[in-house]
């Protein structure tokens, strides 16, 4: 039985994929045309989530918000840079180009029933995991 918490982060998961949906996000041609500075609709869709973030965030620190499952105040902290992190975005790009989706929104598409999109999530879990394992063969010299 899903508890209360995991049902309103189910919720928000179902209402952030279709507003996704919504916006043009879980379509292949309009990510392209995106990409080819041809249609830049869902530039402004991922313009209005950088704001948003970028205020709440700036919120949480002026004012000294607390995650609701610790209590600790939210802080943002500064990670130092790794070589792994080249790894991983190249990964990540190759993958992006390769399906011509954004990895951020395969789990909609498949919520849509867009069966190629079973190929862009296998994808992004073999993707994770090699440059995990990339990751700690890089840390351990």
């Amino acid at each position: 039985m899903l508890s209360r918490r995991n049902l309103l982060f189910l919720a928000f998961g179902i209402g952030f994929g279709f507003l996704l949906s919504r916006a043009g996000a879980t379509s292949p041609a309009i990510i392209s045309d995106l990409l080819l500075f041809e249609d830049l609709r869902l530039l402004w869709v991922i313009a209005t989530a950088v704001a948003l973030g970028g205020v709440l965030t700036w919120m949480a620190a002026r004012w000294g918000w607390r995650a609701r499952n610790t209590g600790e105040p939210i802080t943002i902290q500064h990670k130092p840079f790794k070589r792994g992190l080249i790894v991983g975005a190249v990964l990540f790009g190759l993958g992006w180009a390769g399906t011509g989706v954004c990895p951020g929104t395969a789990l909609a598409m498949i919520g849509e029933g867009k069966g190629f999109a079973l190929w862009v999530g296998a994808g992004i879990v073999l993707g994770a995991g090699a440059g995990s394992a990339i990751n700690r063969r890089l840390e351990r010299g």
